[in-house]
């Protein structure tokens, strides 16, 4: 029987490639750790590619009296538009008011709250405006007469996960997609992982320390990593355990397990699901619904020619790889928009809709009302080697809960450098400019002067690079000088130039990673485009590789 490979040891191995493992993984190998972060999926494939698409520090959970939430967020959406100005940025909302709803003065009173409760230099602060005349009324009923605005951030997250990775990467770390974890040991000094190659086969690896971040998954990983002598054979001979993924059939283990968080007081899993339609308005805005349920529901600008609405919130019991929107939930979200456009949203006009769980703490509220708040438990003593259960959490959060996962566990490590990620930018988040982090570098300005470098670009497509890779939009386009030498257009707006840097830098491997996750490509695409690309791909593995390997 042929032996198993040995992997090189590391200080950290991280089971998830969501936001937060990815954030973790990078504040880690920056601070000089060894790192290895295995998700047996592509990045970001599940709820971390989801989301409403917001940094913000959560209105609404106002009303919760979650005010400790709502000032660590706001302060991380101040960060984060530093950070990474490329892939977020401000987004004014508007509040249509309905008098059957919360009150006028309850609204005011929220905002200023949101004003105030965290130091706020770069976005404008909320007010009231009369929608006639203004261009978010024109859209709307005439019954609504007057709106609150307020700003938060619009975040493409897929990229946001991506960039993580890749600086985690780029600090030493190993990441490895498409790779499951499969098996475990636990003994006084660390982990012994068994690995699922992408490539087929596996691989055992030591790690000092196990990091459990599988979002919807990680109470199921949890108990089965807390007891691996009685699990280990099980995991060994099913796939019960994953990079962020259990057992696709329900049993006894894998859903039971899956929504119970033996330290956190228990986990929720919570389906938000999104519909996408074309644009129904032509101004920068976006609009915050209230609705008779008590519920609010986000329109968005999405991607220049559409709009997004979401999101649901309905307690969810099945696989989490498997979630998808249902017709009460697009009807539901339909139903609400058109409480509020002059034309009606039915759910013909949906071009894409998507869906993610959510893991919650939960707190014996309503699903809408579920604290999006997170919880670090770190399970370690004698003779056992440490391990670290990241339950709930958001991705504004996710660099602060980066940070204090690491401060829980460098006294494991004498050599662990300081921390670090509140002052360097993702990559291609300097746009060019010395790091100076007082205001956010001018996006704008940025992209004009990229603009006048590549006048052979057409502008729509100028801005989707910069918008996509940032300072780094020149790398990817490597030598090319005209639109020939970005090579082939593989589907609409994908030339082959992106298309090989998706794969050689950013982990791209199938057709869904480049449109739906790196890109939103997929939008565009016609019947068979998707199904050309992946052609594509495969020719590419089959030829003689001279691409950068990753991890």
């Amino acid at each position: 029987m042929p032996s198993v490979p040995v992997l090189p040891p590391c200080d950290l191995l991280v089971v998830g490639g969501g936001i937060n493992g990815a954030g973790i993984a990078r504040d880690a190998a920056g601070r000089g750790l060894r790192v290895v972060l295995c998700e047996q999926d592509d990045l970001a494939q599940h709820t971390s590619s989801a989301s409403t698409k917001l940094i913000h520090g959560g209105l609404r959970y106002l009303e919760h009296r979650e005010f400790g939430l709502v000032r660590k967020a706001l302060q991380e959406r101040e960060l984060l538009l530093r950070l990474a100005p490329h892939i977020i940025r401000p987004l004014r909302f508007v509040v249509p008011h309905d008098a059957a709803q919360r009150p006028a003065w309850l609204i005011r009173a929220g905002l200023f709250l949101y004003d105030h409760l965290a130091r706020r230099r770069l976005l404008p602060a909320s007010g009231a405006i009369r929608l006639a005349g203004h261009p978010a009324g024109a859209v709307l009923k005439p019954g609504f007469r007057r709106a609150f605005v307020y700003s938060d951030g619009w975040v493409d997250d897929a990229r946001l996960v991506v960039l993580n990775a890749l600086d985690a990467f780029e600090h030493g770390a190993r990441i490895m997609t498409r790779t499951r974890c499969c098996d475990l040991e636990r003994g006084p000094d660390g982990w012994l992982a068994t690995l699922q190659l992408a490539g087929g086969g596996q691989a055992r690896l030591h790690a000092r320390v196990l990091v459990n971040a599988t979002g919807p998954w990680a109470a199921g990983f949890a108990r089965l990593a807390a007891a691996p002598s009685v699990v280990g054979p099980r995991l060994a001979a099913a796939p019960l355990v994953a990079g962020s993924r259990l057992a696709a059939t329900p049993s006894a283990i894998g859903l039971r397990l899956a929504t119970t968080a033996p330290e956190a007081g228990g986990l929720r899993l919570v389906k938000g699901s999104h519909i996408v339609v074309r644009r129904l308005f032509d101004h920068p805005y976006a609009y915050l619904f209230q609705n008779p349920d008590g519920r609010i529901v986000f329109a968005m600008p999405f991607q220049r020619d559409f709009t997004l609405i979401g999101t649901t919130d309905v307690d969810y019991d099945g696989d989490p790889a498997l979630v998808a929107i249902d017709g009460d939930e697009e009807r539901y979200l339909c139903e609400m928009a058109s409480r509020y456009f002059a034309r009606p949203v039915t759910p013909d006009d949906i071009v894409w809709r998507f869906s993610g769980v959510r893991a919650l703490l939960d707190d014996g509220e309503a699903a809408a009302a579920l604290s999006r708040d997170y919880r670090l438990a770190y399970d370690a003593g004698p003779g056992r080697a440490p391990l670290l259960n990241v339950w709930g959490g958001k991705i504004t959060t996710y660099r602060r809960l980066a940070e204090e996962a690491l401060a829980m566990l460098l006294p494991r490590f004498d050599n662990a450098g300081p921390a670090w990620t509140a002052t360097r930018p993702l990559p291609g988040g300097d746009l060019g400019l010395p790091a100076v982090l007082a205001d956010v570098p001018d996006f704008e300005a940025f992209l004009e002067c990229f603009r006048q470098r590549h006048r052979w670009l057409p502008d729509a497509l100028s801005e989707r690079y910069c918008r996509l890779y940032g300072s780094r939009a020149d790398r990817m386009i490597g030598a090319a000088r005209s639109m020939a030498a970005l090579g082939r257009e593989l589907v609409p707006g994908l030339y082959e130039a992106e298309a090989r840097y998706l794969v050689e830098h950013e982990w791209a491997a199938s057709a869904d990673d480049i449109l739906w996750r790196r890109t939103k490509l997929g939008l565009h695409c016609l019947r068979g485009d998707a199904e050309r690309l992946d052609a594509w791909l495969r020719a590419r593995r089959q030829q003689p590789a001279a691409e950068v390997q990753r991890g």
